[in-house]
């Protein structure tokens, strides 16, 4: 059953047609997934879906008594409404919570805050992920969703993707997060230059069509060029020659990318980082940190010690608020640890890219800000001028010109990220840098740190640019602790659910329903007898010290494979040897995880 319908549609702002002719429907079910440039008339293309934009021209046609539920980036709740009444329009405690549909949501969209609390008083992540929780409590026909991810760490956003894979109604999604458009939708919808082109399946379906279609598009140039060429032959040469027709065949999607070398050369990237490191990064040793200050605020790292090596790509990976950014503050020697120490090699050349971005000069112009860095760049074997990188990051011709003060909040951040590149950095600290980014400038972002020769620490929502640009995950799971997880992504999600289940069995009230922190239980609360805490706090001590050894192994390897960074034999092994303690490591870490579970600690 078609619910919407777009017939020859046209709408424009200012002399920019953001759509053109455009004529497309949506069937109930379905779930699509709308991609393409910023500015290019995503929102355009929801708002006229939605009806509360009139297009200039064709027709918008509704299903018979349709509910369509609309999530845009700005909210228009009530200042002076609660959360409770907002979400659950004043239903009283017994009526929804009986519901385990309306549970759920509220447990991962707004557990951690107070239902009582007034919207006026909330941050605007929490005031967009209470709109989101209401939006999906209510029922719908349709939903269509701008930018739903923002403002969600990655247990939300695989939560939601679920969610709205479960649900009856049909969905329109605008988002840049391509792991999540994988998850989720059926169908891709690509806004470009005024056209809607359609593909069926999610991310990964719509790259293999475009370029299956690319490639028939060249194919069809080539032939059409062919036949000019041989046209303008025959009117030189007089009657035509018999000529056989050119025959052209269409590959399986298999091999567009059949000769395609690896994303990087990880062997010489880090044969480079070292040469420009030396063996030292950053050391750790016995570090404790909070993240509101000494003894104040959660504990994020507890007496950890950790070495961050020459060429490491690291993703970090958290929950809101288990402070990720306070680890790369303490990095960027921007907050000082508790207690312990942070050894910084003496040939670090640091950039941080934090959330909140440094001021930019409102009068100067894009390039001048740019070539005041630095006009060239080599990256890998290549060398790029400014105004090159600019193009690749999205500032195309006149845009390159911009007053920095006309510029947007993604187009600020762009210019940023660039500027700390363009110091040639050999380490990189990045916190959600793919804020902003649509997904043309994110493939563009990540093939330029592809030929980057440094360390890369990184925190990100964004699954999918988080395990491209990375090469292995650590986790702060509120122990103290940075966990490896050689599962990336899907162990961190096991870990997680692991955790709660483990929480749920020892009787404790789930945090997340609850809205408020939970204590962990005591040995006694669990049951324990005092002969049983004894033997598990041995085993706890027997574990540590097993990690302690594996981590001074890991330092040792670190330390060869900077010495060996130009014998690629060596540096494989080594590097085999590395995984396979890292691996210990982290079965050993799993096993400290569940102990200390039972212990409460």
């Amino acid at each position: 059953m078609n619910l919407v319908n777009l017939e020859s549609v046209s709408h424009a702002y200012g002399p920019k047609p953001l759509l053109s002719d455009v004529s497309l429907g949506v069937e109930a079910g379905e779930r699509i997934g709308v991609v393409g440039r910023n500015g290019g008339g995503k929102t355009t293309l929801l708002s006229v879906l939605a009806g509360t934009v009139s297009p200039d021209s064709g027709r918008v046609t509704h299903n018979r008594g349709l509910r369509v539920g609309i999530l845009s980036q700005q909210d228009d709740l009530d200042p002076a409404a609660t959360i409770s009444e907002i979400v659950l329009g004043g239903l009283a405690e017994h009526e929804w919570a009986g519901d385990q549909r309306v549970r759920e949501i509220l447990a991962n969209l707004i557990g951690d805050l107070d239902l009582g609390s007034r919207a006026g008083d909330l941050s605007g992540g929490e005031r967009r992920r209470t709109a989101l929780a209401k939006l999906l409590i209510d029922d719908h026909d349709l939903i269509m969703l701008d930018e739903p991810t923002n403002h969600l760490d990655i247990e939300a956003i695989a939560w939601l993707a679920g969610h709205l894979a479960g649900r009856k109604s049909a969905v329109v999604v605008v988002t840049h997060d391509r792991w999540f458009l994988d998850a989720v939708s059926t169908r891709t919808w690509e806004v470009v230059d005024g056209r809607v082109e359609r593909y069926e399946g999610g991310y990964a379906a719509y790259v293999l069509a475009k370029a299956e279609r690319a490639r028939i598009a060249q194919a069809a140039e080539e032939r059409r060029q062919n036949l000019m060429r041989k046209e303008i032959a025959w009117l030189r040469r007089g009657p035509p020659a018999r000529t056989s027709k050119p025959k052209f065949r269409i590959e399986a999607a298999q091999a567009l990318i059949a000769n395609e070398p690896p994303a990087r050369e990880t062997v010489e990237l880090m044969r480079f980082a070292a040469a420009r490191l030396g063996k030292t990064v950053y050391d750790l040793e016995d570090v404790t940190l909070h993240a509101g200050g000494p003894g104040t605020g959660p504990l994020v790292l507890d007496r950890l010690t950790w070495q961050f090596g020459p060429g490491d790509r690291i993703g970090l990976i958290g929950v809101n608020g288990s402070g990720k950014s306070s680890v790369l503050r303490l990095l960027a020697d921007t907050i000082k640890p508790d207690s312990g120490r942070v050894v910084r090699g003496r040939t670090v050349r640091l950039a941080h890219l934090s959330q909140e971005l440094g001021e930019l000069d409102p009068s100067r112009r894009v390039l001048e800000s740019v070539e005041e860095v630095r006009k060239y760049l080599q990256l890998g074997k290549r060398e790029w001028t400014a105004s090159q990188l600019l193009e690749r990051l999205g500032f195309r011709g006149d845009a390159q010109w911009k007053v920095i003060g006309d510029l947007s909040g993604g187009e600020r951040r762009r210019l940023q990220l660039l500027r700390l590149l363009m110091d040639d950095p050999n380490v990189l600290l990045l916190d959600e840098p793919t804020n902003d980014l649509d997904i043309e400038t994110l493939n563009e972002l990540e093939d330029l740190l592809d030929g980057w020769p440094g360390t890369l620490i990184l925190v990100s929502h964004d699954r999918y640019f988080l395990e491209r640009v990375t090469d292995k995950c650590v986790a702060l799971l509120g122990d103290g602790r940075l966990s490896m997880l050689p599962g990336g992504v899907d162990e961190y999600l096991e870990r997680r659910a692991a955790g709660t289940a483990v929480t749920a069995r020892l009787g404790a009230a789930a945090p997340a329903e609850a809205g408020v922190p939970v204590d962990s239980p005591s040995p006694e609360q669990a049951g324990l007898s005092a002969k049983e805490e004894r033997e598990l706090r041995k085993e706890l001590n027997r574990l540590e010290r097993q990690l302690d050894k594996l981590s001074d192994q890991e330092s040792k390897l670190h330390a060869a494979m900077a010495d060996a960074a130009s014998d690629y034999g060596k540096l494989g092994s080594l590097d085999a040897q590395l995984r396979e303690i890292t691996a210990q490591k982290d079965t050993i870490e799993a096993e400290w995880l569940e102990v200390a579970d039972r212990l409460g600690d």
